[in-house]
C-alpha cells in the first residue's frame, strides 16, 4: 500500500514551525510572530497533518522536537529565506526596478519623525541608488520585524526578548523626569521621589521593565506614586503631560523629541538606565550599506546629547 501523498503546505505553517523551535513553546512562538497561540497551535497542527508527521511532543508541559522535526529545520528555513528573497525582490522591482536596492530600518514612532528625516536626507545624498523604507513600532515589534526580514535594522532595547537578533552597536540613555513648561519642578536640577509626594504621575504601564524600576526607586524612598494615568509609549506619555495632567519619567532620549516647546525635563534620580542597541538578524550576511546608515544612526543619536555609545555592554 502507497503512503498518503504529502500535502502542500503555507509559509505561515513553516514560520510557526521555525518560531516553535527557535522559542521552545507556542508561547514563545505566538509572541515572536504576533499571532495567539491558538492560532500557532493550529498551524503547527495543520502542518504535522500536512506532513503526516509528528514534529514535537510534551514532555512536563514541554515541547520537545522528535528527530523528524530537527532533520527539517535546515530545509525550512531554506524556503523561508528563498520566500523572503522573492518578495524582497519584488519590493524592490516595485519601487525602482532592477538598478535599485532597498534597505528597511525601524525605529520608535518618536524618532521616525524627528530624528529619521535628517538622517535619511543624509544617506540618500551619499547614496541615491538606495530606496530607504523606514518603519516605526514598539521595540517588540522591531524584534518582529528584523525576525520576519521585514526590517533589516532596528533600534531596540536590551536585552532583547527574542532570540535570532545580534546587535550592531550599543547605546545608553537615562530617565528623565518631564513636565509642563513653567512647572514648580522646574526650579531643581534633578527631581526624586520625595519631591513627587503629591504629584499626579504619569506612567508606562506595569508591564514594563522600566516600570519596574521607577515602582523600586518609589518604595526605597517610602513614597506612596499617586498614579493618575497609565500609557503605553513615550509620545503618549509627552501628550498626557503637556496638557498638565501629571509628570512623568521616561527615555531621555525619545523625550528630548516630544513636544520641546510645551514640555521641560530633569534628571531622575536615583538613576535609571535604558539600555538600547540596532541589531539586526544574526543569520543576515554583513551588508556596507547597513554599516553606514548604523553609523549615521549612532552619530545623530549621540549628537542629541541623551545617549552614549557603549562598548562593553552585553551583545544579546
Amino acid at each position: 500500500m502507497q503512503a498518503p501523498p504529502v500535502q502542500p503546505m503555507n509559509f505561515k505553517q513553516l514560520e510557526a514551525f521555525q518560531a516553535i523551535m527557535l522559542s521552545g513553546s507556542t508561547t514563545g512562538a505566538a509572541e515572536r510572530l504576533g499571532l495567539s497561540q491558538p492560532g500557532i497551535s493550529r498551524l503547527l497542527a495543520q502542518l504535522e497533518q500536512d506532513l503526516g508527521l509528528r514534529l514535537f511532543i510534551r514532555e512536563k508541559g514541554r515541547l520537545v522536537p522528535t528527530q523528524e522535526a530537527e532533520a527539517l529545520l535546515h530545509d525550512a528555513q531554506v524556503l523561508m529565506d528563498s520566500a523572503q528573497c522573492f518578495r524582497r525582490h519584488a519590493e524592490q522591482l516595485r519601487l525602482g526596478g532592477f538598478k535599485r536596492r532597498l534597505l528597511k530600518v525601524a525605529v520608535p514612532g518618536t524618532l521616525a519623525t524627528s530624528l529619521m528625516p535628517a538622517i535619511a536626507h543624509q544617506f540618500m545624498q551619499a547614496h541615491p541608488d538606495v530606496v530607504l523604507e523606514v518603519l516605526s513600532g514598539s521595540y517588540t515589534e522591531t524584534e518582529r520585524a528584523l525576525l520576519s526580514r521585514d526590517a533589516d535594522i532596528g533600534l531596540v532595547r536590551l536585552p532583547m526578548t527574542m532570540p535570532g537578533l545580534r546587535t550592531r552597536a550599543c547605546l545608553e540613555s537615562e530617565a528623565v523626569c518631564i513636565m509642563p513648561r513653567g512647572h514648580a519642578l522646574q526650579a531643581l536640577d534633578e527631581v526624586t521621589p520625595s519631591d513627587l509626594v503629591d504629584a499626579p504621575l504619569i506612567l508606562l504601564g506595569r508591564q514594563r521593565e522600566i516600570r519596574q524600576e521607577i515602582d523600586m526607586a518609589f518604595r526605597h524612598a517610602r513614597v506612596q506614586p499617586r498614579v493618575a494615568v497609565e500609557v503605553h509609549s513615550v509620545g503618549e506619555a509627552c501628550a498626557h503631560v503637556a496638557q498638565g495632567l501629571g509628570v512623568s519619567m521616561v527615555n531621555g532620549l525619545l523625550a528630548s523629541y516630544c513636544q520641546p516647546g510645551a514640555l521641560s525635563s530633569r534628571p531622575f534620580r536615583p538613576r535609571i538606565r535604558y539600555q538600547l542597541a540596532i541589531a539586526s538578524l544574526e543569520a543576515a550576511a554583513p551588508s556596507p550599506l547597513q554599516d553606514t546608515l548604523i553609523a549615521l544612526l549612532v552619530q545623530a543619536i549621540v549628537a542629541t546629547g541623551h545617549a552614549a555609545p557603549v562598548d562593553d555592554m552585553p551583545k544579546a
